[in-house]
């Protein structure tokens, strides 16, 4: 049973997201991202979800393994390719397409006696220095993998660092890089991240990879959700367990990081850090009480969290309250603690029921 916490996710929101990054690249086709569960959505569903997308994106082999099994039928590629040899038997059986990033996988794919052909995409380092080869090596990373008969190339790919940033030159940098390094191939091109498919047309090329974008968050600085018309999918909400009023000077939590003014109503919820709501936002944080917004008080502790419920007449135990969601974005929350509203949806626990509304 519930300890009286739960995360709607909204289906129909992905959905609509979807469409959205498809209507802002209408002349490319979509890659969908959903590594990470689908961050923290639920892998399998959120997959379902979007059976609208061409293709999926996912970060290793288990993920994607997980998705055939629940019978998607699109291309799946894993983003960081594959990590050992021996991943590539299952990797051909399973119909998945590694990106191939460092010369090491190539000698592994050179000395590998595949059974059957299999289709990679090739991973360009336009400026991020994560992953990649180096720009001036691809004509002859190409060309290495052309020659092998058991390999197809479905295409090349590099990522974005600072698409987040309209003002930052380092995307049209990037841009300019990574059609530089493969203007002699013929090969499909996908550059675009979220905020890539929303601020620069340019990345959108012949397939984009919207991410975050999907489950409603906004990957733009300086733009909310409802600026680019994205609907958030996923809503976390906690039960009040208990309501009491503390006194004036009463220290509240963990620490005692807050204290009482005057006599405060404090509403405690079910839930905490160890369900992924983060430890250290801070006091002030808010969230949404019985349609109207209110705010944490004190230290979040483990498995539950105060909030100040002055002036919130009528309230009782038993009502949900909106940590994040339509109400309070992920993203305010986000900016609230000191990160991004990947690193919130992303590590919500698995304690967490997750409830599916069509």
């Amino acid at each position: 049973m519930s300890r009286g916490i739960r995360a709607r996710i909204d289906r129909s929101a992905l959905t609509h997201n979807l469409r959205h990054a498809k209507q802002s690249a209408p002349k490319s086709r979509v890659m969908a991202v959903v590594k990470a569960n689908g961050y923290g959505h639920g892998l399998v569903e959120v997959a379902q979800s979007l059976s609208e997308a061409d293709a999926f994106a996912v970060e290793d082999t288990g993920e994607a393994i997980t998705l055939r099994r629940a019978g998607i039928e699109q291309h799946i590629v894993l983003l960081s390719g594959f990590h050992d040899v021996d991943e590539l038997d299952a990797i051909a059986r399973w119909r998945l397409s590694p990106v191939i990033h460092d010369h090491w996988q190539m000698e592994a794919l050179r000395g590998e006696n595949l059974t059957e052909t299999l289709s990679v995409w090739v991973k360009i380092d336009s400026g991020m220095q994560r992953i990649g080869f180096f720009p001036r090596d691809a004509p002859r990373v190409l060309q290495a993998l052309e020659s092998l008969s058991n390999v197809r190339i479905d295409g090349v790919m590099s990522h974005l660092a600072n698409a987040d940033d309209l003002a930052s030159p380092a995307t049209r940098r990037q841009c300019r890089v990574f059609q530089e390094a493969v203007a002699g191939c013929s090969y499909p091109r996908s550059l675009a991240n979220s905020p890539g498919v929303l601020g620069w047309p340019a990345t959108h090329m012949e397939w984009i990879r919207p991410g975050m974008m999907l489950y409603g968050c906004s990957p733009l600085r300086d733009n909310t959700e409802a600026d680019l018309g994205l609907r958030p999918a996923m809503t976390l909400e906690s039960r009040i367990i208990a309501i009491k009023d503390a006194p004036a000077g009463a220290a509240i939590g963990y620490g005692g990081t807050w204290r009482c003014s005057a006599t405060t109503q404090v509403g405690v919820l079910a839930c905490g850090y160890g369900d992924g709501y983060p430890r250290h936002v801070p006091n002030g944080t808010p969230v949404w009480v019985n349609d109207r917004l209110g705010r944490i008080l004190g230290r979040v502790s483990m498995d539950l969290t105060a909030i100040d419920l002055s002036g919130h007449d009528g309230v009782r135990v038993g009502d949900w309250v909106e940590l994040w969601g339509g109400n309070v974005a992920a993203s305010l929350v986000a900016a609230y603690t000191g990160t991004i509203p990947y690193e919130l949806v992303c590590r919500l626990g698995n304690r967490v029921p997750r409830i599916y509304e069509p």
